[in-house]
């Protein structure tokens, strides 16, 4: 049930339950007519006090009753006084602990936000709602999503007359919200066909005579749309006069904590127990009334202030010549002719002139009435002399300065409606752009340059890769035993070696979790979509929107630059001293320093700034020695990448050795040998190759070009041994054929021998 609210001693009760029925206009309308009966007598009243105002037919009549503008002077005072410039959204981390996901998120939806507004002109929106806020006590304001060209956000002034709620006592209670939209029979068509068909058809037009009259509208018919949002329902309709059914319906198309697209309107003084607004003439009409009966008088009084005299004449009235002597314009006729002067009472005389005197004292008395009537409407209406740039020359400074707070008191309600207003169309705007805008429009409009979860991977890759490279390296060397076996004659210096090589994959491996800690656009755009974990985490804030005094912002820059100077001059030391003591004094800073405007969009640098300082403070101070070991440390991995090098060398050799070993097994001692050989020789490279590199940096190039002609050399030499090992094995082949040639010449004489026995 939506509710039964009847307010007011001549409303009429809505016949039926407030029970809508689905696709059914009838329950709707019904509830808009009794919000519009509700408020009727509000808007009877605002629409004589924005004539009174500022009116143009009345104003520029010249036949009318003289007017002294005070409620328009009044309204000009106070309007920059609660507003007076727009405000800037702020979106910042709820809690300081600095996540960096948090961070680059609030400041993607902070920036996003703050181009939303300047596109959509947040201005001009807030000095209409400041205007109705200021003349009839009530602002309210509305925010549209639009996707037709492209995404934005559109935060809108609404006209009291097209703004209605559910009639409640307070702004909780309300369960339903409303706008009215004036279309045209073809925007209709276009907006509502899709979803009701020809419903449009029945939809009543009417030319708005009222607006029309007011410069506002034209002759052309429209219809009235509502536009409706119903908490309670859980859906928004569209619904309007003359059609029975719904224009459209449906779960809302925005997800809004608040539910409403609109936040609670800027209200000024409101009727006790409703959320009926009271404008503030209201409360100083009569005293206005009174100033104005008092002008005209003061104007009537004026008028016959001119020098008029009578003398002696033929005949007349003495009425009659005082009554044309009053009535007379022309100042160029001053005397006056009276037949019976000597009943006129002339004493004598021979002019007698009017008593001007009594003229003008009245005209004196009726201007301090109404100076005092003045002073009451200021009194009642809250208004300053100092506020309205007046001031007397011997009040003290201190009587002034307590004259404006006093004066900034009594309108700083409205100025907290108009910073809340403009708060909660910041919340709703960043919360439409965290949940539909797409991740392309909220880095076009931000302008900032986030990586990508493929990004992060492309360059952690690379780094990943090298610290297996490293590690590989390193369990290739322990696992060697000619390598750990000449650590062993040095065990300090390999140690370092290794400790090197670790410490290099320890940076290595920091990179990569620093990389990998980098918030991705992937991953802000899945917290900005969680509803329920982003408004626990954001806290999104504006800007103050009243008009600075410069004077004492000039005086709050300057105590805050001397009071962080100061406090960096004490803390500084201890830092250096004891750099764990950087948190503690991190948090000392931004506590002393809140209070301050600056300090909350400086606490991100104060913390980069006291970790600077801890780690430059833990940094050791550059001496010779530091740099000596440095220099030997260089010296040592340069000795690893080495020994790296002669590792590689060993396993070529070894290569040609196992293939030696199968082409010539019989000829193994020679081989080993040779070996032996060329190990001795090897060591005497690596010894005279750790003597290069302590003593002089660039002789590692020369020691490599020595390994390569040596590589070379042995190369020749056991092509040398080869082509020997082939001359030896030919020289044994030709002996084996003669001693075979031989052979066979023995045999043959023996055969001969046999032969000639056997013929004997």
């Amino acid at each position: 049930m939506i509710g039964n609210y009847v307010s007011g001693d001549d409303a009429v009760a809505f016949e039926g339950q407030y029970e809508p029925k689905t696709g059914e206009s009838a329950a709707w309308l019904g509830m808009i007519e009794e919000a519009e009966r509700t408020f009727q007598d509000y808007h009877k009243t605002a629409d004589h006090i924005d004539k009174l105002y500022a009116s143009l037919d009345n104003l520029s009549a010249f036949a009318r009753d003289r007017e002294f503008q005070l409620f328009w002077a009044n309204i000009q005072v106070i309007g920059p006084s609660i507003y007076a410039r727009p405000p800037v959204p702020v979106v910042v981390p709820r809690f300081k602990d600095r996540r960096p996901l948090y961070r680059v998120a609030s400041e993607l939806l902070e920036r996003s936000t703050v181009v939303g507004f300047e596109l959509a002109d947040i201005n001009s929106t807030m000095l209409m709602i400041r205007d109705d806020l200021a003349v009839n006590a009530r602002g309210a304001g509305w925010v549209r999503y639009d996707t037709k060209k492209f995404e934005k956000i559109c935060p809108e002034w609404v006209d009291r007359k097209d703004f209605l709620h559910e009639p409640a006592r307070c702004w909780q209670e309300v369960g339903w919200v409303a706008r009215r939209a004036w279309m045209t029979r073809d925007e209709i068509r276009e907006r509502f066909q899709k979803h009701s068909g020809n419903a449009y058809l029945d939809v009543s037009m009417q030319t708005m005579k009222e607006d029309r009259d007011n410069g506002s509208a034209t002759h052309q018919q429209k219809g009235a749309v509502w536009e409706i949002w119903s908490k309670t329902e859980d859906k928004t309709v569209w619904v309007a006069q003359g059609a029975d059914v719904n224009l459209d319906e449906g779960k809302p198309h925005l997800t809004l904590e608040g539910f409403f697209p609109c936040p609670k309107p800027a209200y000024a003084t409101t009727q006790r127990g409703s959320l009926i607004p009271v404008p503030d003439m209201l409360f100083y009409k009569d005293q206005l009334k009174e100033i104005d009966d008092l002008t005209s008088r003061i104007h009537a009084l004026s008028k016959s202030l001119i020098v008029r005299g009578f003398y002696p004449a033929g005949a007349g009235e003495i009425a009659d010549a005082i009554e044309a002597a009053l009535k007379k314009t022309d100042d160029r006729s001053v005397l006056i002719p009276i037949s019976n002067f000597a009943a006129f009472g002339n004493g004598g005389e021979t002019i007698i002139w009017l008593p001007l005197e009594v003229i003008a004292n009245t005209i004196q008395t009726c201007i301090l009435i109404r100076r005092q009537i003045i002073e009451d409407v200021y009194q009642i209406g809250g208004i300053s002399d100092v506020q309205r740039g007046e001031s007397d020359p011997n009040e003290t400074l201190g009587a002034q300065e307590l004259k404006q707070m006093n004066g900034a008191v009594r309108v700083r309600d409205k100025q907290n409606e108009l910073v809340r207003v403009a708060r909660d169309m910041v919340r709703i705007c960043a919360e439409i752009m965290a949940e539909n805008f797409n991740q392309k429009t909220l880095l076009e409009m931000s302008q900032m340059e986030i990586p990508t979860d493929a990004e992060i991977r492309k360059q952690v890759k690379p780094l990943e890769d090298q610290a297996k490279q490293i590690s590989a390296q390193i369990q290739q060397v322990q696992s060697d035993p000619r390598i750990m076996q000449q650590a062993q004659q040095d065990p300090e210096q390999a140690e370092q070696m290794l400790q090197q090589a670790q410490g290099q994959v320890q940076q290595i491996m920091e990179q990569i979790e620093k990389l990998q800690a980098t918030p991705t656009i992937e991953q802000v755009m899945k917290f900005l979509r969680d509803q329920k974990t982003r408004p626990f985490v954001l806290d999104i804030e504006t800007d103050s929107t009243i008009q600075p005094d410069e004077q004492r912002e000039k005086q709050a820059r300057t105590e805050f630059v001397t009071a962080l100077g100061g406090m960096l001059n004490q803390f500084l030391p201890v830092v250096q001293v004891m750099p764990q003591a950087s948190p503690l004094v991190g948090s000392i800073l931004k506590f002393a320093l809140a209070p301050f405007r600056a300090g909350r969009e400086l606490e991100g640098q104060i913390d980069e700034a006291v970790e600077q300082m801890a780690a430059q403070a833990q940094q050791p101070q550059p001496n010779p020695e530091a740099e000596a070991m440095q220099a030997k440390a260089q010296a040592e991995q340069q000795k690893m990448q080495f020994d790296m090098q002669m590792k590689q060398a060993d396993a070529q050799i070894k290569q040609q050795e196992f293939e030696q070993e199968q082409q010539a097994r019989e000829r193994e001692w020679q081989y080993d040998r040779e070996m032996k050989t060329l190990e001795y020789e090897a060591k005497l490279a690596q010894t005279d190759v750790d003597m290069r590199a302590q003593a002089q940096k660039h002789t590692q190039d020369v020691t490599l070009k020595n390994l390569d002609i040596r590589k070379a050399e042995l190369q020749i030499a056991a092509q040398e041994q080869q082509a020997r090992i082939n001359a030896a094995s030919k020289a044994q082949d030709a002996s084996m054929r003669e001693r075979a040639a031989e052979s066979n010449e023995s045999r043959a004489e023996r055969a001969f021998e046999r032969e000639s026995a056997s013929a004997d």
